[in-house]
């Protein structure tokens, strides 16, 4: 097979899995939203799948300038004019999915908006459903509560470990700057030592030179 044809393949099937994806980015968009809030958290986030969306959208524009040079270059006129048909619904398709996209943020945004005033007319209901929502809402704040308590404990513990480490270096230091003068201490004592005993022999040569003089 031509090199140029082999590369053409390879482009179109890279981009029928690019497209496939970012379709499928563009769908959870729009079906963001519609469920409870928690489970909502369970999910990527929007602006995660927004930025998958995006990859894969900047991917399918790389494609299409590749399909464009490679077109040219076609072993025959029949493959170049239908690699220029095929670049010319690429460019169509890659239209058509950012418009999707701005439209599935614009319903991710209306999911949210009802989902969240539907919880609320749920917690301010009288029934037996709105009942256990409040009582679960409140066992989680008091999770979430007792989870921060228990990370700002851990955060002082963690602080005072820190102090006492630093005060064991510091000691330390200390300690290894005292043992520094004591053995400059020592080195300077021998030192002397040294010279008084050297200046004592000299004095007792001299005293020894002095009694043969006066004989």
């Amino acid at each position: 097979m031509d090199k140029v044809v082999e590369e053409v393949e390879k482009t179109k099937k890279e981009w029928d899995e690019a497209y496939s994806k970012t379709q499928q980015h563009i769908k959870e968009i729009q079906e963001y939203g519609n469920s409870t809030m928690e489970e909502t958290k369970n999910k990527n986030s929007l602006p995660r799948l927004n930025g998958l969306a995006q990859d894969g959208l900047a991917l399918l524009n790389s494609l299409q300038f590749n399909l464009d040079l490679l077109a040219p270059q076609l072993p025959t006129d029949d493959e170049v004019q239908s690699a220029k048909a095929l670049l010319k619904t690429w460019r169509s398709q890659s239209q058509s999915l950012r418009m999707n996209l701005r439209n599935a943020n614009l319903q991710a945004k209306d999911n949210m908006r009802k989902t969240a005033q539907k919880e609320r007319e749920l917690l301010l209901g009288g029934g037996e459903e709105s009942t256990v929502r409040r009582r679960n809402l409140q066992t989680k704040a008091g999770m979430t509560s007792a989870a921060e308590s228990i990370t700002e404990s851990l955060r002082r513990s963690r602080q005072l470990m820190v102090q006492e480490v630093e005060r064991s270096t510091n000691t330390l230091m200390t300690f290894e700057e005292s043992t520094g003068v004591l053995k400059k201490a020592e080195s300077e004592y021998k030192g002397h030592r040294s010279l008084l005993s050297r200046t004592r022999n000299l004095l007792s040569t001299m005293q020894r030179h002095d009694v043969i003089d006066r004989y």
